[in-house]
């Protein structure tokens, strides 16, 4: 069974003007789906509706099996983490209290809270003593990996992330992206995650939903979107971008076998 379920989803903010229209989509247990498009595609909606931070028109949504109208809001909340660009840390708490508030607000006892905070720092790859700094003691990419260990601190079944990455740099981007991909292997999450970015679309999700003006044009893997696209708006939006990803892709595996294989020694691709 999906563990979210989008069934002919119309959202309009304005009258006659559909941000998401007969939107349809199946997210299985443990994958990362990356939402491509650009800006105004809706996105960002499609995220908001997963935890009724706003509703849709028509249709219907399913999270766990259960119609989302029929959750209580707070309930729904702790089965799901969210990740902004801006992360939103509380400049007086210091960084366990922030990782661990939604803990705080469950009464859990502070030894408890420590002691998840502790063990998010390490997943995040940041050292324990970083749990009594405050947040303007760190730089945009720790305060990223804050953010998703804050995400992380209830246990959640489902993470939402919102261009979490697009405020940093391309180096710590890409050691980010790389860390949430050793994240979600460990722990193997469902993650919804908007991006605007092909390269990061196609580098961090299991499938890729392609939205262009509220639909749903393509949903697949990167290869499927870039090699059989179903129409021309999937086939222009990859371009030379998407086959070059994916010959860099094909060229690093190729290389990697033949290391493997004895072909040609490591030492020869450092030079």
């Amino acid at each position: 069974m999906p563990i979210i379920e989008f069934i002919d989803i119309s959202k309009s903010y304005k009258k006659d003007e559909e941000v998401l229209y007969s939107l349809n989509m199946e997210v299985n247990r443990g994958e990362i789906i990356t939402i491509l498009g650009e800006s105004g595609s809706g996105k960002t909606t499609m995220l908001k509706l997963v935890n009724r931070m706003i509703n849709f028109d028509t249709g219907e949504l399913r999270v766990q099996g259960k119609n989302i109208k029929e959750w209580d809001k707070v309930e729904l909340r702790r089965h799901i983490g969210y990740v902004i660009q801006q992360i939103g840390l509380f400049p007086h708490m210091t960084i366990w209290e922030n990782i661990s508030y939604v803990l705080m607000l469950e009464n859990k006892k502070k030894q408890e809270r420590l002691k998840c905070a502790f063990e998010l720092l390490e997943l995040v790859g940041l050292p324990k003593d970083y749990a009594y700094r405050y947040p303007r003691e760190l730089s945009g990419g720790q305060k990223q990996r804050i953010g998703v260990a804050r995400a992380l601190a209830a246990n959640p079944d489902i993470i939402l992330m919102d261009e979490p990455f697009g405020a940093v740099d391309e180096k710590t981007r890409a050691q980010l992206q790389d860390e949430l991909l050793k994240i979600q292997k460990a722990l193997h999450k469902t993650i919804l995650f908007v991006t605007h970015d092909i390269h990061e679309a196609l580098k961090m999700g299991s499938r890729i939903a392609l939205l262009n003006k509220g639909r749903i044009e393509q949903i697949g893997t990167g290869r499927e979107l870039i090699l059989n696209p179903k129409n021309e708006f999937v086939k222009n939006f990859f371009g030379i971008k998407g086959f070059t990803f994916m010959l860099d892709e094909d060229k690093l595996e190729g290389l990697y076998k033949r290391v493997l294989n004895k072909e040609i020694e490591l030492e020869e691709l450092l030079k």
